[in-house]
C-alpha cells in the first residue's frame, strides 16, 4: 500500500436532473414530503426518474510515478472522476485515498481569481498546494517564461485572452511540482505549437517520477504519454489495460460495425432540443450502408435528424479523424454562402444532410466521423465527436504496385509530369 498514490473504491456520483423548484413550501407540504416513500421523493412523486449517475462502482489504484490515461466518450464520467479526485466535488458513494499534493488543470483558468494579476495567482495557487513562498519564488521565472506572459504578468487575468489564460494555468499546474498532476482535456484550446510544448512538459513531469492522470480525446497524446489507460463508458470502468490495447478497444467498441449509428432517447442530451439526431450512415457508391469502402471510390456520409421547431442559422457538419485521433478535415452543410442564405432559418421538419468524399482521397485504415449541430458562436445543440467508424481499403489505389505502407491520412491521385530536358 505504501507505493500507492491514488486508491479509488466503488466511487459513485449522482446528479439531479432538471431544475430545483423555487416555490416556498408550507410546513404541511414539508411534513407530507418527509413521510413520502423515498422512491416517490426521488422521482418527484410522479414515478419518473430525475437523477443521473455520472459515475457508479468505479474502483482502481494508481502507483506513485505512474502515468495513467483516461478515455471515453463525452458524458462518460471522465471529468466527474477527476473533479472528485481533485476535491472539487464529493462522491455520492464510495471513497478515494490520495497521497500527496494534487495539482489540477480541469478547465481553462481553474483556481484563478479573475481580479488578481498573473503574479498574484501564481502565488495563490502555490499556497493552495501548501508550498512555501521561497519554493514558489524559485519556480516563478520558469513559469512565466513557459507561459510567455512576461509583459502581462502584473495585469489582472480577467483581461487575458483564452490562450494566455491557458498557458499560464498549465505552467502553474506543471511547474509547482505537485506529487499528483490531474489534467483534463484542456490542451485542445491552445495552438499546435503550444500543445507540443505542453506535451513535452508533461513528458518531463512523468520522467521525474510524479503521478499523472491525463484525460484526452487525442489518442496520439494518450499513446505517447501513458503506459496504462482507463476506458470509461456510461459512468462505469469497462477496461484498464496497456494504452495501445485500451485505445484499440475504445476506437472499435460501441460503434456500429455495419456502417450505421442510431441514437437512442437516453443518448440524446435534454438540451439538444429542438434538434434530435436519428442516424448517421456510411454509404458506398451503390448507396448501400457499409463499414468498409474502397479508397478508389467515393464514400457518402449521411446524417438524418429532425427539428421540432425552427432553428435560425443552423449548421450541421462532420469532423473526420484518423484512428489515432488526428483531424483530417471539418465540413458543414452550409459552408457554401448561397446555401447558408437559403437556409438562414431551418424550419421544423425531418432532414438528411449528406456529403460525398471523392474517390482517391483517403488512405487505407480506419477513420472516425464526429457530428456537430450548432449555430456559429451562439449555441451548440448536439455534438458527438466519435459517432461512427469506417474502414478504407486501398486496393487498386495509386502506388499499390509497391508493397509499402504510405504515410498520412490521405492518398490522393495527383497529376504528375515528367519532362526530359
Amino acid at each position: 500500500m505504501s507505493d500507492l498514490a491514488i486508491r479509488v473504491e466503488n466511487i459513485g456520483k449522482r446528479y439531479q436532473l432538471g431544475q430545483l423548484t423555487t416555490q416556498y413550501n408550507t410546513l404541511r407540504d414539508s411534513l407530507n414530503n418527509l413521510f413520502k416513500p423515498r422512491a416517490d421523493r426521488e422521482a418527484g412523486g410522479n414515478g419518473q426518474e430525475k437523477y443521473l449517475w455520472a459515475l457508479r462502482g468505479v474502483s482502481f489504484e494508481v502507483k506513485q510515478g505512474e502515468v495513467l490515461g483516461v478515455i471515453g466518450r463525452n458524458g462518460a464520467g471522465k471529468s466527474t472522476l477527476l473533479k472528485i479526485l481533485s476535491r472539487v466535488t464529493d462522491p455520492t458513494e464510495g471513497y478515494a485515498e490520495i497521497r500527496g499534493r494534487v495539482g489540477s488543470l480541469l478547465e481553462v483558468g481553474t483556481g484563478f481569481h479573475p481580479e488578481l494579476t498573473g503574479r498574484e495567482n501564481i502565488y495563490l495557487n502555490g499556497a493552495i498546494l501548501g508550498m512555501k513562498r521561497s519554493d514558489i519564488q524559485s519556480k516563478f521565472d520558469e513559469i512565466v517564461s513557459f507561459a510567455e506572459v512576461e509583459q502581462f504578468i502584473d495585469t489582472p487575468v480577467k483581461r487575458y485572452s483564452s490562450g494566455m489564460y491557458l498557458r499560464l494555468a498549465f505552467a502553474v499546474a506543471a511547474h509547482l511540482e505537485p506529487e499528483i498532476l490531474v489534467v483534463d482535456e484542456v490542451l485542445a484550446v491552445g495552438d499546435a505549437e503550444f500543445q507540443r510544448k505542453c506535451l513535452g512538459k508533461m513528458g518531463d513531469v512523468a520522467r521525474q517520477g510524479r503521478t499523472v492522470l491525463f484525460v484526452s480525446h487525442n489518442m496520439s497524446a494518450i499513446l505517447r504519454l501513458t503506459q496504462e489507460t482507463l476506458v470509461i463508458n456510461h459512468g462505469q470502468l469497462v477496461m484498464r489495460a496497456p494504452t495501445s490495447q485500451a485505445v484499440d478497444y475504445y476506437l472499435s467498441r460501441g460503434f456500429s460495425q455495419e456502417g450505421i449509428r442510431t441514437w437512442l432517447e437516453d443518448e440524446i442530451p435534454a438540451d439538444a432540443a429542438p434538434f434530435r439526431p436519428i442516424a448517421l450512415r456510411v454509404l458506398n457508391p451503390a448507396g448501400v450502408v457499409s463499414d468498409t469502402v474502397r479508397s478508389v471510390e467515393p464514400v457518402t456520409l449521411e446524417f438524418e435528424y429532425s427539428l421540432s421547431a425552427p432553428i435560425p442559422g443552423l449548421r450541421v457538419g462532420y469532423y473526420l479523424l484518423s484512428a489515432r485521433g488526428e483531424y483530417v478535415l471539418t465540413t458543414f452543410d452550409t459552408d457554401d454562402p448561397g446555401m447558408y442564405e437559403k437556409l438562414s432559418s431551418r424550419p421544423a421538419g425531418h432532414y438528411v444532410s449528406r456529403c460525398t468524399l471523392p474517390a482517391n482521397f483517403l488512405n487505407e485504415g480506419r477513420f472516425i466521423v464526429g457530428v456537430n449541430a450548432s449555430t456559429f458562436r451562439i449555441r451548440r445543440y448536439f455534438h458527438d465527436e466519435q459517432a461512427i467508424t469506417f474502414n478504407v481499403d486501398a486496393s487498386g489505389a495509386p502506388g499499390k504496385h509497391w508493397p509499402e505502407p504510405r504515410m498520412g491520412a490521405v492518398r490522393p491521385a495527383l497529376e504528375w509530369e515528367i519532362v526530359q530536358k
